[in-house]
């Protein structure tokens, strides 16, 4: 009975201790798991964490791009808005060279026809030169180039430069273009020769 009774209390004693290791171990595993969910929780803040600073990254380097792409089309539009009104400028006073190299010969024809003749032979190569120059003048208009308008015209220093002065009258006002001494000449609105004029002070 008494071996009995040892065996079973050996048992009890056993088994409480079964129990006891099966609980520590519990309590471990269960240590172990919120360790280890700690640790998930840890590194998923921290790729979370890296992430959002790869995104703020991206994001920056992403709006850099759109800057730099925005700059290089407004440079693009700035240059074909350029290139075109270089092309249009050339185009309209393509004349410009070819009417200054032009102008002094207009002027001789102009001198020839001031001159006095008596005879028919002057009188008719006067008509002949005369008829070179309305051809020339015409011309000359055809490709925008025209006279600048001066005699009794007010005094404009960008159409007309002053060589010489005569005193003012009632009848001629101040800064009134008396005679032309050479005629001006302009293509477009670009002045090619301003006429040289006298001018009334």
């Amino acid at each position: 009975m008494k071996k009995n009774e040892k065996v079973s209390s050996e048992e009890t004693e056993t088994k409480k201790t079964n129990e006891q290791t099966i609980e520590s171990s519990e309590e471990v595993k269960a240590q172990q798991n919120e360790q280890e969910m700690e640790a998930i929780d840890d590194a998923g803040v921290s790729e979370v964490e890296t992430e959002e600073s790869e995104i703020e990254k991206l994001q920056s380097e992403l709006s850099d791009m759109e800057d730099k792409f925005l700059r290089a089309q407004a440079e693009i539009a700035n240059m074909n808005n350029r290139f075109k009104n270089e092309r249009e400028s050339l185009v309209r006073y393509r004349s410009q060279d070819l009417g200054k190299k032009i102008l002094p010969a207009l002027d001789n024809l102009e001198r020839a026809l001031a001159i006095d003749v008596t005879d028919e032979q002057g009188s008719s190569l006067q008509k002949g030169i005369s008829m070179v120059m309305t051809s020339l003048q015409d011309a000359l208009k055809e490709e925008g180039i025209e006279e600048i308008q001066a005699t009794n015209e007010k005094f404009n220093p960008i159409l007309h430069q002053a060589v010489q002065t005569v005193p003012a009258t009632e009848e001629i006002p101040k800064d009134t273009i008396v005679e032309v001494l050479q005629k001006g000449y302009k293509l477009q609105e670009r002045v090619l020769r301003p006429s040289m004029v006298v001018v009334s002070q």
